[in-house]
């Protein structure tokens, strides 16, 4: 489902803020761990870090 985007700026530190509603509608939390992988091409994705690790597990990447 396509949502509605949030504009966000990087910080002079490489920061960026997450809306609290782009997280909820994420299922993330606040203090909540994530990975974040580049795709190389102007996108990042974040991935919930348990999920993650899982993932790696499963392809035996870990």
């Amino acid at each position: 489902m396509i949502r509605t985007p949030s504009e966000l700026v990087i910080d002079e530190h490489g920061r960026v803020a997450l809306p609290l509603g782009l997280l909820a509608e994420a299922g993330l939390n606040p203090g909540d761990r994530v990975l974040a992988f580049s795709n190389g091409d102007g996108r990042l994705e974040l991935r919930r870090f348990s999920d993650a690790v899982r993932d790696l597990l499963e392809q035996g990447t870990l």
